[in-house]
Formats: C-alpha cells, structure tokens, sequence
C-alpha cells in the first residue's frame, strides 16, 4: 500500500445490503452473513455499489460471520461453515472482476474479522463485559479458522475490527502471526469519553503497544464504530510525542446512537466535516461504519480529495 495517498475504505455493509433485500438484516444473529447463503446477488451488488463511488479497499461480508455461528444459526457442518467464509470472499472477487470489466478502479479486498463479543449477539462488543469471563484460548479457538478461511482465500488483508480489549487484539494478532505474509489493520470499539476502549483499557496506550507488537505486519491502527466527535481526543495522543507516526484507521458511525432493544435514534453528525481533522492527525485509511452507506462514502471522498489537494499545492 502507497503510504503517502490516503486509502478509502467502504462503508457499512448491512446498511447498504439492506437496499438489496426485502427482508432488513438488523436483529438477525448472523446480522448481513446471513446473506451469503440466502442472497449472493444481494452481497455482489452490495460490494459493487462502493466499487462505483471510488473505493481503495472493499471488506468481505464476514464480520459475523464465524464456524459456531454458522453451524448454530443456519444448522450446516464445521467444513460447510469454513466454506462459506471463503465464499464471502469469492463473492467480493466476483463484484471487483465485474466492476474492472466495466472500467472502474480495482480495490483491495479486506477480510473482515469481528470480534468474539459479534459472534455473542448480545451487544457485548460494545461493552467488552465478555473478555473478563472468556479465556485466551476461547478467542483464539473461535478466530483461527476464520482467519485461516479469509487467508487461504487470498484476501489482501485482514481488517481486524471493533475489537473491544487489547487481550482480544493481541490474541488475534498471535494468529495472525502464523501467515506472515499478510497485512492487517486493527481497529478498536471505544467508549466516547475519548480514552478507553470498550473494555476500559487505554485505547491510545493500546493502538501503540498493538501496532508496536508487530509494525511488519500491522499497516494501521485506530478506532471504529464511534461517533465522530468522539474520534479526535481518541486518536490525538497516539503520534504527539513521535517521530515516526504510526498509520490511523477510522471510519466512524453516522452519529446515531445505537440501542439493542429500539434501534438506531436517527441523529446524525456531519462526519465528513471531521475528516480534515482526522487526516491531520495520521490517519492514512479512511471509511464509515454503521449506517454510512455508499452515497456517504462520496462525501467523504470529496472531502479526502480536497485535502490532499490542500497538501500538494
């Protein structure tokens, strides 16, 4: 990856999915995975709406997606399962072939990885409450065939996301670590007091012990599904004092707030006026999350556009 242009990641892929079905995903335990084997066309199409806005890196439909969820929820076997992660990633390939042919900018192709806490269904990857009762080898167990399935299905990196604790991140990188051929970023859930993680730990404490534990490897670090102006207090420490910055991912909610029981509140934040800010600070991969769809991802490539601009004048 060119480290001096700044990448545009997509946005949120259930949000846009749901544009392609009939039957929303939200609520569902499988969340948008669900769709990999109900609704393939539905993925592509998904995949193919941020292809056409301009997007650096597409992720795969595989945040939720994982062997025990897939065997619990669609009742199929551990090497179906295992299957229909890498189909997840075949489908993206296939929405990128079809979009090259069609004259439009290839991307990268990021294998999604949620967290243990996704997989729970029960919001806990926003509050990490899990990590205090659930073992390193548990974590471990659970993320190494669905790493293994994205890998072997050659994604061009890993996108390591909405991790709520510095344990989980450091496990899966220990994993990761077996193919080290593979790039990967790995971006927190955070509380919006602009300091800690999901699970309390520092977050900026924990972006630089991560990123440090294997800078080879690891092409950024950041923040994820967060309001936009809880971003700043967050990701400002972590290159104030050095001399060669660490890479920054984020790519934040729309600004609405979340409820299990009730759902999305429908208050929206001006994300794209954040992003010079954020840019400023080191961020080198930008995209949204919950309920930017790809219409927003244009704004806020307008605003990238703009600021790179700015720069190379």
């Amino acid at each position: 990856m060119d480290d001096n242009k700044i990448k545009l990641l997509d946005g949120s892929y259930g949000f846009q999915l749901n544009k392609h079905l009939e039957k929303p995903v939200d609520h569902d335990p499988l969340w948008s995975s669900r769709a990999l084997i109900t609704d393939p066309e539905a993925v592509i199409k998904t995949h193919m709406d941020y292809i056409h806005v301009g997007v650096d890196i597409i992720e795969t439909n595989t945040y939720q997606a994982s062997i025990e969820g897939f065997m619990q929820y669609l009742n199929i076997s551990k090497e179906e399962s295992y299957k229909l992660i890498q189909k997840a990633v075949d489908l993206a390939r296939m929405a990128v072939d079809q979009c090259e042919k069609k004259g439009y900018k290839r991307p990268l192709i990021a294998g999604s990885v949620g967290p243990y806490g996704a997989y729970l269904h029960d919001g806990s990857e926003y509050t990490g409450t899990y990590i205090q009762h659930v073992s390193e080898d548990t974590l471990r167990q659970f993320h190494e065939p669905r790493i293994d399935a994205l890998i072997k299905s050659k994604v061009d990196l890993l996108a390591i996301e909405t991790i709520p604790s510095k344990k989980e991140a450091l496990v899966i990188l220990d994993v990761v670590r077996k193919y080290p051929d593979i790039k990967a970023w790995v971006s927190f859930s955070c509380k919006s007091d602009g300091v800690h993680t999901n699970a309390g730990d520092n977050f900026s404490e924990a972006a630089v012990e991560v990123y440090e534990s294997d800078p080879a490897q690891i092409v950024a670090v950041g923040v994820n599904c967060i309001a936009p102006h809880a971003v700043e207090p967050l990701i400002q420490p972590i290159n104030q004092a050095r001399d060669k910055p660490i890479p920054l991912i984020v790519y934040a909610n729309s600004g609405e707030n979340y409820d299990p029981k009730t759902g999305w509140d429908n208050n929206c934040e001006k994300l794209e006026e954040y992003i010079p800010t954020w840019l400023n600070l080191g961020v080198k991969i930008i995209g949204g999350c919950c309920r930017v769809c790809a219409n927003y991802i244009e704004k806020i490539k307008d605003e990238v556009d703009k600021w790179e601009a700015q720069r190379n004048k």
